[in-house]
């Protein structure tokens, strides 16, 4: 079963690195998780209207988790 996370993070400036997540990941603000990808994307859609998001200031991430390959024999 796929689970879904939706991250409120704030915007940083672009570096001259540019943005790297996995070196210096931005800073969160709020985490939801949700069951299915239309729950998430109903809470993202709330976030979105928030005027920090409509501003530019901060963002709205939807991110699958816990995904398992179609294909059983996969794993193997």
């Amino acid at each position: 079963m796929t689970r879904f996370l939706v991250v409120l993070t704030d915007v940083r400036p672009v570096e001259a690195l540019g943005r790297n997540e996995r070196t210096s990941p931005e800073r969160r603000r709020q985490v939801v998780g949700a069951t299915s990808r239309e729950a998430a994307d109903r809470i993202a859609g709330a976030f979105m209207a928030l005027g920090m998001v409509r501003a530019g200031r901060q963002r709205v991430k939807v991110i699958a988790v816990g995904r398992r390959p179609k294909d059983p024999e996969a794993i193997h």
